[in-house]
């Protein structure tokens, strides 16, 4: 059995340890707030732009907007993984590395093998999980998330749309959490280019845009609705990415909080039962003595 004096540091420490942690669950969970309300406010119209693009992608075939939704063979694939730049976050970076080197292993081995597979990290963590590996991504970017804003993602996004123009790429694909509640993260592999068309059709087997009004005409609002709503869809994964980070970091803080007060429970019994067996034989010893000097 440990001595009185380990079991108090231990407990002294542990402790320590859960007044860090109950602190981080509350900062993490006051920046959730507002992580919250952005993703929440943005998804219905990022959601609708999306739609309204894809409907409209058969019709972009020929203009200049039309590059973005040429679906070439897939031997060169770009995978950008969304991560955070700060750890204590549980699986949240984790799946998304695990995420990407699956594909690259599974879905994209032959590109892989021949070294037609790059990945981009927005995160500092993506990057540090992916050379873990043995996997040096081809671009890192750790300020997006210093102040995540639309301006400040559009430059990323255009930089992405220019490589897929440019024929750099074939593909590209985004990983990241989607944020559902604080303790729920939805690992999504989405196609960010080419833009796909939607499958939704209409139930009258009419074409899709055929509910649309165009004013002033179908290419000016082409020109300017593509990639808007390119850079739309970066953003909200953006944004869905930062909220589920807090989310889960409040999550794993909750959960170690709860640890260390199941710790410190199990630390002071230890010390109780150490104490109450130094005492009896502290009682053992004043008793022999006194028979000792009786006889």
């Amino acid at each position: 059995m440990p001595s009185l004096k380990e079991v108090r540091i231990r407990i002294n420490s542990v402790n320590s340890t859960r007044q860090i942690t109950s602190a981080m669950k509350m900062v993490a969970a006051s920046k959730l707030r507002r992580a919250q309300n952005a993703i929440l406010n943005m998804r219905p119209y990022a959601q609708k732009l999306q739609h309204i693009m894809q409907d409209l992608s058969s019709d972009m075939e020929g203009s200049d907007e039309g590059l973005y939704s040429a679906i070439r063979d897939e031997e060169k694939i770009l995978i950008v993984t969304i991560t955070s730049n700060r750890g204590l976050c549980g699986a949240f970076n984790a799946n998304v590395v695990k995420s990407a080197i699956s594909l690259a292993e599974g879905r994209y081995a032959e590109q892989y093998k021949k070294g037609n597979l790059s990945i981009m990290c927005l995160g500092k963590k993506g990057a540090d999980g992916l050379k873990s590996y043995g996997i040096t991504p081809v671009e890192v970017n750790n300020e997006i998330f210093d102040d995540l804003t639309f301006d400040n993602a559009v430059p990323i996004a255009e930089h992405l749309m220019a490589e897929f123009a440019e024929k750099k790429y074939d593909k590209i694909i985004l990983i990241y959490n989607q944020f559902k509640n604080a303790a729920v993260q939805l690992l999504q592999e989405e196609q960010f280019l080419p833009v796909v068309e939607s499958d939704d059709g209409d139930t009258n087997g009419e074409e899709n845009n055929s509910n649309y009004i165009f004013e002033p005409n179908k290419e000016e609002i082409l020109e300017a609705l593509v990639p808007k709503a390119i850079k739309v869809q970066l953003y909200k994964a953006l944004l869905d990415s930062f909220a589920s980070e807090h989310g889960a970091r409040m999550t794993a803080m909750h959960k170690a909080t709860e640890n260390a007060d199941e710790l410190i429970k199990d630390l002071k019994l230890t010390y109780n039962k150490a104490r109450q067996a130094s005492i009896t034989n502290e009682i053992l010893e004043i008793v022999g003595g006194a028979e000792a000097l009786n006889n």
